[in-house]
């Protein structure tokens, strides 16, 4: 059972890795803060947006410190064109008011103290550690719930909480930080929610998806 699970998870990561051989997140950031604000800003619209807007709120408000200390109007006028804009400046001028006030301006490094953070949950919290602290995680959003349970089977959860567990028990830690950017993109751009690409898939030959497209 060890053996064939390890052999799945060598069949799928080949095969993402054939698609996306040093996948990325898509969102620009030069630090950890940028990051962190950044994966806040992308909810409900995609990351091509985020990286329009963030440059012009990056270059007015480069620290937690001064983005603590922003006026709620100004934040809404940068970052309108994102959509849900006002509930989004208040959200990330208060997760700039807890990093200064719990973290003396530092954004914490651990899954535990990122998630004490307002609006931050695991999904964005994994996001951060992957990307800005080469840390090992597993960042399960909407793609990666796709892909692993109706797609690939990979759980039968529905909780995001449970899908992470079961992804982590069957992908080696070393191989956590590859799979979250890896299977982030294969959701994205090949197993889509409407029409996925079967035709060019690398995971086609194992794919038990009951509606996966003919090739």
């Amino acid at each position: 059972m060890e053996k064939d699970r390890e052999k799945l998870a060598e069949k799928i990561l080949s095969g993402i890795k054939k698609h996306f051989p040093e996948p990325r997140i898509e969102l620009n950031y030069r630090n950890e803060f940028e990051l962190l604000i950044a994966v806040l800003l992308s909810a409900q619209t995609t990351d091509k947006k985020v990286n329009e807007v963030t440059p012009i709120l990056f270059n007015k408000y480069p620290t937690p410190q001064k983005l603590a200390r922003a006026a709620i109007s100004d934040l809404c006028k940068i970052i309108k064109p994102l959509g849900f804009f006002k509930r989004k400046s208040e959200l990330i001028k208060k997760c700039a008011q807890a990093i200064v006030e719990k973290f003396d301006g530092r954004i914490p490094s651990t899954i535990e103290e990122l998630t004490q953070l307002p609006g931050v949950g695991r999904k964005t919290a994994s996001a951060v550690l992957v990307n800005a602290f080469n840390k090992p995680a597993i960042v399960v959003d909407t793609h990666v719930i796709r892909v692993a349970t109706e797609r690939l089977k990979l759980s039968k959860a529905k909780d995001a909480d449970k899908i992470e567990q079961d992804l982590a028990s069957i992908f080696p830690e070393k191989d956590w930080q590859f799979l979250s950017n890896g299977m982030v993109l294969f959701g994205r751009y090949i197993c889509t929610a409407k029409n996925p690409n079967c035709a060019s898939c690398h995971l086609y030959d194992l794919c038990p998806y009951e509606k996966k497209g003919v090739r």
